[in-house]
């Protein structure tokens, strides 16, 4: 709606994955580069935490695109599967056609491509995201899928990104080999308060905004107040201040119109309407 009057290509504020927008923080350059040393290291099982809509998503996406060409992966959202279940939607993704989906079979067919990868000179990652939701039970058939290995080196590299409560679940006595096979763990934080204007810009900036949106620094600092750093919070006040200075046909985003802004969204979340 408001793309128009501001000359944006898209909007700069969506709250989807979106690599192309990814921005650099402090605490996001430190987890790429864990993500990326454990990948090229093959450490086996990676650990990627932080708290709901901190960037682990569009962090895992911007980690796939740096990736050469040599590197097969395949990316789980949302697993709520049983075993065998979890296994189809794992070769499904590596483009593995499987005759049969027998338990056995699939991982058959799974340890004959990594085999061809491996003997072809290629890495393999698997990233399951959301995997607070696993059940021991699963999370332990992950463990196993992770000890595929040769002489010199594993198969098979296993990203686990989750909330907070991942990390709860993986101390668990049961999960207790799991937990010692986890080479390289980060937790993400969210951005810090100098870091929000120079967010905001980067996202203006590549939606095609040029000069021609301003957030004074009174408004950033309230932004940072409302979202402390988390850049969800950060897009939906955002996206709704540009919504704002549209109707009032403002191409400055001043304290008043986050203030009003911050109202409606805290009224919301009074409501039961959660953001």
């Amino acid at each position: 709606m408001y793309c128009k009057f501001y000359g944006l290509k898209e909007r700069p504020f969506n709250v989807t994955s979106d690599p192309g927008f990814f921005f650099l923080s402090r605490k996001h350059k430190e987890a790429l580069a864990h993500l990326l040393y454990g990948a090229s290291q093959r450490k086996g099982i990676i650990a990627l935490t932080g708290e709901v809509g901190t960037g682990k998503t569009t962090l895992c996406r911007f980690f796939l695109n740096q990736l050469g060409e040599n590197v097969k992966t395949a990316f789980i959202l949302n697993p709520h599967f049983s075993e065998t279940q979890l296994l189809e939607a794992i070769v499904r993704d590596f483009g593995i056609v499987a005759k049969y989906s027998s338990r056995f079979d699939l991982l058959s067919e799974l340890n004959k491509f990594l085999l061809h990868e491996s003997a072809a000179g290629n890495n393999v990652i698997l990233i399951i995201d959301e995997a607070q939701n696993l059940k021991p039970h699963i999370l332990e058939q992950v463990r196993l899928l992770s000890n595929l290995e040769t002489e010199k080196e594993k198969l098979l590299q296993v990203l686990l990104v989750g909330q907070p409560e991942l990390s709860q679940r993986l101390n668990l006595y049961d999960l207790r080999q799991l937990r010692q096979r986890i080479m390289v763990r980060y937790h993400i934080m969210p951005l810090e308060a100098d870091e929000i204007g120079g967010y905001i810009n980067h996202r203006l900036n590549i939606a095609g905004a040029g000069q021609r949106i301003d957030f004074c620094p009174e408004a950033v600092n309230a932004i940072w107040n409302f979202s402390v750093g988390t850049p969800r919070l950060i897009n939906i006040l955002c996206d709704r201040a540009l919504l704002a200075g549209f109707v009032s046909g403002s191409n400055r985003i001043d304290i008043g119109i986050i203030d009003k802004c911050i109202g409606e969204l805290e009224s919301y979340c009074v409501r039961g309407a959660g953001l």
